[in-house]
C-alpha cells in the first residue's frame, strides 16, 4: 500500500530485499496491487482508515522482525470498536486477496519462463515426467499398456472453509486477466492505464459487495458454486491432452492417440452423511443442473465451431454420411431447419452443427437421448474432415469439442453418493420391523441381508423410517436411464465396520428396484466402504476379507468387473488419533488391502478422502502419490478436493492445467517406475509403528481423555463463531455431543484460526523424541532423507509449525480462564519439542530453511494475519461477555474468520 516511508519500514525493506531475482516481477505486482488497495481504502472509507492500517501493519512488522512482545500490538487493537474492526479486517483481507492473486499469476509467469528457457521443462509437469521415465528405460509400449487403465479423478466436495460468491469470483478473474496481460511487462502505457482502471473497478466493487450471502447456502447454491470450477476444467481439458500428447512425442518421437484419462466427480447434492438437506430430490436436482450446464457449454461450442467450419460444397469435399445426417435432421426438425439462413445452404457443416445445437436443448422434442448420439454426430464430421484435408481447416477445433464430449458426457461430473452406515441400519430395521436390528449379532444380520439380496424384488412392508433411503435408490435407477451410466460415482458407506454395512446398500437398492434391467439384475453401483478412524483402518483388511469371501457380495463384485473401491478417511483418523498415527494407519491399511485384493483376484481402487489442511490429508498431492506404498497407485488416483484448496487449484485455467499435469505425472511415475524395493523398509516400518503408538497416546491423552479439554477447546478457539457461519448447507456435527461428534472440518478450522495448528503436530514431538532416544538421531535422519513417507510427513508438520504462532495462541488460551494454566504450558512444551526434534532430524537451523517460496509467502502475510488474530481475540472476549448474540460483534467476528483463513491458507 502507498505510504510515506519511515524508519518503522526498515523491516518491510529487509523483506523486500529477500525476494529472489526471479521473483522481481512478483514483488512489483505485490507493490502495485497493494498501492491500488490503499487508494481504494482511502476512497471507499477514509484516509484515516488507510493510516490506521499502515500504523498497525508497521507495528506488526516490528513485532515480527525485531522480536518485540505481542502485548503492545494487542493493546492497540483492543481499543478498536466493532464497527472499525470490521473495516480494518476487511482492509487486511483485501490485501490478502491481492497478494494471493499476485502469487497465482506469478506461478503462471514461472511456467512461461520454464517454457522459454534452455533449462529443460518445468519439474513436475508432464514433459518433465515423461522425459524422466524415458531416461529410466520406460518404452512407449509400456506407456501405452498403462494408458487404458490410467484414471485421474479429482472429486469436489461441499466442505467449505472458504465459499467465495460467484460474483466475487468474476471480479477476481478480471484482476487475474489484467495481471496476465502484462505478465511480461509488454503493455503500452495506454494499455497499462486501462488495465489499472479495470483492476481498480474490480477492487472497489468487491469492497462494496458482501463476502457472504444473507442466508446459509442451499445445496442448489453449492451445486452452482462447484459448477464454476467444473466450467474452468471444461475449458482446460483439451489443453491438457495437447500437452500430454506433445510430451509423449518429445520423449519417444511418436504421436499417439490418447484415451480419456481424466474424469471428474462431485459430492455436492449426493453427500447425505449427517446432512438432512440432501436426499433423492437434491440428487436429481444436482444431476439436472450439471446436465443443463454442460449442454449450454456444448451449444456455445457448436456455435463457435460453426464459425470455423464454413466449408462450402464447391470448395471442399463433404462425406456422404454428413450429407445424409443433415438431410435427416432437416426432415425430422422442420421448424429448426426453417430458421437456417438460406444464404448458408451451401455450408453443410455449419448447418448440421446448428441442428445439433437444437438437439442439445434439454428435454426438447428432438433432444439427444444419450451423449453417445451427440458424440456420434461429431465423429461423422471428424471423419469427413479427415478424408478431405480438413486437419488444419477445423479438424483440430472439432477435436477439442470431441475431447470434452467424451470426458464430460451429458452429466459433467460423476455424482458420488454417501451415507452413514447407521442410517442404513435404521432403514433395514424399519422394513423388517426390528427397531434394534443394528444391534443384532453380525451373523444374523448377514443371513437376513443375504435373503433380501437373493430375492429378485424383496417384498417388505412400507416404513416411514426407510422412505428416504428407498427414494434415493429409485432416483438412481431413473437418473441412470436419463443421464447415463457415468452419471454416478461410487456409493460410499461412512463408518464401515463390517461386511453387513456394504451388503445393506445392496439390500436397500434391491428393495427399491435399483437393478440393471428387470428382475434379478445386479445393483449398478460400486459400493465403497469408508474407513475413517485409526481403529477402523486397522480393521479394514478384515472387513474386506469378509466381503471378498461372501458369495453374495462376490457376485455383485464380478458384475462390477471385480473392481472394488475403498475410501480412506484422512480427516477423522487424524481427529481421532493425531496426524502421525493417522498417516501410518493409512499407509498400513493400503499395504494390507493391496495384498488381500491380489490374493482374492480383485482390483482395489483407493479413494483418498483428503481435506485442505495438513491435519486432514492436505499438502502436495503429487508428493503424497510418490510416497504411497509400492503398487497401491497402479494407474489410478481418486481424491477429494475441498475447502479453499479448490479455489487455489482450479480457480485459474493455467493453474488448473498445472495441477492436472502434476497429479497425472505423479501417477505415471508411481505406476511405471515405482520406488525399488528398500532393504531397510522393514526396520523403518517397525520404527514407524512405535512412533505412531507414542504419538497416539500423547494426542488422545490430551484431546479425548482429559475431561476438561472439551471446555478448554470451546473457550480457546472460535468454534462457537464457526458453527454460526453461513458457508455450508451441512451441520457442523453428525449428532449432539462433544469433540467426538464434531465434524473434522470445524475441529481443524478452529485450531488454525487461533494460530496454534495443534491438530497437525500435537503428539508428533513426543513420538520423535522417543524415536531419537530409542533408535538414535542418525537413524531418524536416515529415514527422513531416504523414505518418502517419513520425509513428506515431516515436511507437512514443519509447514504447520511455521504457520503457527504460540504467542498469539496464548492470547486465545487466556480466554479459557483457569483452564489456560492447566493446558497451555503442556501444549507450548509439545510445540517446542516438535519443532526442535524436526530441526534436529532434518539438520536444519530454522523452519522451512529449504523452502524459500513458502517462507516468503508466510512472511508477506504475517503483518496482516497477526492483527486480525488479535482483533479476533478481543472481539471474542467482548461477544461472549455480552451473551454471544447475533449482533454487530458477531458480524465483525465473521469478518475475522474469513480474514484469518485467507491469510493462513490450508485451513480446512
Amino acid at each position: 500500500m502507498s505510504a510515506t516511508p519511515t524508519s518503522n519500514d526498515r523491516a518491510r525493506l529487509r523483506a523486500d530485499l529477500e525476494f529472489a531475482e526471479t521473483d522481481a516481477l512478483l514483488r512489483d505486482d505485490v507493490r502495485r496491487l497493494g498501492a491500488m488497495v490503499g487508494e481504494m481504502l482511502a476512497e471507499q472509507v477514509s484516509p484515516a482508515l488507510l493510516e490506521q492500517v499502515e500504523a498497525v501493519r508497521r507495528a506488526a512488522i516490528a513485532r515480527r522482525e525485531d522480536d518485540e512482545p505481542v502485548d503492545a500490538l494487542a493493546a492497540e487493537l483492543a481499543r478498536v470498536s466493532p464497527a472499525n474492526a470490521d473495516a480494518l479486517v476487511r482492509a487486511f483481507s483485501a490485501w490478502f486477496g491481492a497478494i494471493n492473486l499476485a502469487e497465482r499469476v506469478h506461478r503462471i509467469r514461472r511456467r512461461r519462463d520454464h517454457q522459454r528457457s534452455d533449462d529443460g521443462p518445468q519439474p513436475g509437469g508432464l514433459e518433465a515426467v515423461l522425459a524422466e521415465l524415458h531416461a529410466d528405460g520406460v518404452t512407449l509400449d509400456e506407456l501405452q499398456a498403462l494408458l487404458p487403465r490410467l484414471w485421474v479423478e479429482p472429486v469436489f466436495t461441499a466442505h467449505p472453509t472458504e465459499a467465495v460468491r460467484r460474483v466475487l469470483l468474476a471480479k477476481e478473474q478480471v484482476i487475474v486477466e489484467r495481471l496476465v496481460a502484462d505478465i511480461d511487462r509488454c503493455r503500452t502505457p495506454d494499455e497499462r492505464r486501462s488495465d489499472e482502471s479495470r483492476i481498480r473497478q474490480a477492487l472497489a466493487t468487491t469492497w462494496q459487495t458482501s463476502e457472504a450471502p444473507p442466508r446459509r447456502p442451499t445445496v442448489t447454491d453449492e451445486v452452482d458454486h462447484i459448477g464454476h470450477y467444473l466450467g474452468v476444467l471444461f475449458r482446460v481439458l483439451p489443453a491438457f491432452y495437447r500437452v500430454f500428447g506433445d510430451a509423449v512425442e518429445a520423449a519417444w518421437g511418436e504421436r499417439i492417440r490418447l484415451p480419456n484419462v481424466l474424469r471428474f466427480g462431485t459430492w455436492v447434492g449426493g453427500d447425505m452423511d449427517g446432512n438432512p438437506n440432501v436426499g433423492a430430490e437434491t440428487i436429481d436436482a444436482a444431476l439436472a443442473a450439471q446436465r443443463e450446464q454442460v449442454l449450454a457449454q456444448y451449444r456455445d461450442e457448436l456455435r463457435a465451431l460453426g464459425r470455423v467450419l464454413t466449408q462450402t460444397r464447391d470448395r471442399a469435399g463433404i462425406s456422404g454420411d454428413v450429407e445424409e445426417r443433415l438431410a435427416a435432421y432437416r426432415e425430422a426438425m422442420p421448424e429448426a431447419a426453417a430458421e437456417l439462413p438460406a444464404r448458408r445452404e451451401d455450408m453443410p457443416y455449419k448447418q448440421l452443427l446448428a441442428l445439433m445445437a437444437a438437439r442439445l436443448q434439454p428435454d426438447g422434442q428432438h433432444a439427444y437421448a444419450t451423449a453417445d448420439e451427440f458424440i456420434g454426430d461429431l465423429e461423422l464430421i471428424e471423419a469427413s474432415l479427415a478424408a478431405n484435408r480438413g486437419e488444419h481447416a477445423g479438424g483440430q477445433a472439432l477435436q477439442r469439442v470431441l475431447r470434452r464430449a467424451r470426458s464430460f458426457g451429458f452429466h459433467m461430473a460423476a455424482l458420488d453418493l454417501r451415507q452413514d452406515s447407521a442410517a442404513h441400519d435404521i432403514a433395514i430395521g424399519a422394513l423388517l420391523g426390528e427397531d434394534a436390528w443394528g444391534d443384532k449379532p453380525l451373523e444374523e444380520r448377514l443371513a437376513q441381508l443375504h435373503a433380501l439380496i437373493g430375492s429378485p424384488r424383496p417384498k417388505v412392508p412400507d416404513a416411514d423410517a426407510a422412505a428416504a433411503s428407498l427414494a434415493v435408490f429409485r432416483t438412481v435407477k431413473s437418473a441412470r436411464a436419463r443421464y447415463g451410466e457415468d452419471a454416478f460415482g461410487p456409493y460410499i458407506v461412512s463408518m464401515s465396520r463390517s461386511a453387513a454395512d456394504a451388503l445393506a446398500v445392496l439390500a436397500l437398492a434391491r428393495i427399491a428396484g435399483c437393478t440393471e434391467g428387470e428382475g434379478d439384475g445386479e445393483v449398478p453401483l460400486d459400493v465403497a466402504p469408508l474407513f475413517e478412524t485409526v481403529d477402523d483402518l486397522d480393521a479394514a483388511a478384515g472387513v474386506m476379507r469378509s466381503l471378498f469371501e461372501d458369495p453374495v457380495y462376490r457376485r455383485h463384485l464380478r458384475a462390477r468387473g471385480d473392481r472394488q473401491v475403498v475410501m480412506l478417511g484422512y480427516s477423522d483418523s487424524a481427529k481421532d488419533s493425531g496426524l502421525l498415527a493417522s498417516r501410518w494407519a493409512l499407509q498400513r491399511a493400503q499395504v494390507d488391502l493391496m495384498r488381500l485384493a491380489t490374493e482374492a483376484g480383485v482390483r482395489v481402487v483407493f479413494f483418498h478422502g483428503r481435506g485442505g489442511s495438513i491435519s486432514r490429508g492436505g499438502g502436495k498431492t503429487e508428493r503424497a502419490i510418490i510416497a504411497a506404498p509400492r503398487g497401491t497407485v497402479d494407474g489410478r488416483l481418486r481424491v477429494t478436493e475441498q475447502g479453499e484448496v479448490i479455489h487455489r487449484k482450479y480457480g485459474i485455467r493455467a493453474l488448473a492445467l498445472r495441477n492436472l499435469e502434476q497429479m497425472t505425472g505423479a501417477v505415471l511415475r508411481a505406476s511405471l517406475r515405482p520406488r525399488p524395493e528398500e532393504p531397510r523398509a522393514r526396520a523403518w516400518r517397525d520404527i514407524a509403528t512405535g512412533l505412531a503408538a507414542h504419538s497416539r497416546r500423547a494426542y488422545r491423552a490430551l484431546v479425548h481423555e482429559d475431561p476438561g479439554f472439551d471446555a478448554y477447546f470451546r473457550a480457546a478457539t472460535p468454534v462457537d463463531v464457526i458453527e454460526r457461519l453461513q458457508i455450508s448447507s451441512r451441520p457442523s456435527r453428525r449428532r449432539d455431543g462433544g469433540i467426538a461428534n464434531l465434524r473434522a472440518i470445524p475441529w481443524v478450522f478452529s485450531w488454525s484460526q487461533n494460530r496454534s495448528g495443534l491438530t497437525g503436530w500435537y503428539g508428533v514431538g513426543t513420538a520423535l523424541e522417543q524415536g531419537i532416544e530409542e533408535h538414535g538421531l542418525d537413524a531418524m535422519a536416515e529415514m527422513a532423507r531416504d523414505w518418502p513417507f517419513f520425509s513428506a510427513l515431516l515436511d507437512d508438520v514443519e509447514m504447520l509449525l511455521a504457520k503457527s504462532d504460540l504467542d498469539i495462541f496464548e492470547r486465545y488460551s487466556r480466554l479459557a480462564g483457569d483452564a489456560h494454566e492447566a493446558f497451555f504450558p503442556g501444549i507450548a512444551e509439545e510445540f517446542k519439542r516438535t519443532r526442535d526434534t524436526i530441526l534436529a532430524i532434518k539438520r536444519e537451523d530454522e523452519l522451512l530453511a529449504n523452502d524459500y517460496r513458502l517462507r516468503m509467502s508466510i512472511r508477506l502475510r504475517n503483518p496482516y494475519v497477526d492483527p486480525i488474530s488479535l482483533l479476533q481475540v478481543e472481539l471474542l472476549r467482548r461477544w461472549r461477555a455480552e451473551g454471544s448474540r447475533d449482533d454487530e460483534l458477531l458480524r465483525a467476528l465473521f469478518a475475522t474468520v474469513n480474514g484469518i483463513a485467507a491469510g493462513v491458507q490450508n485451513t480446512g
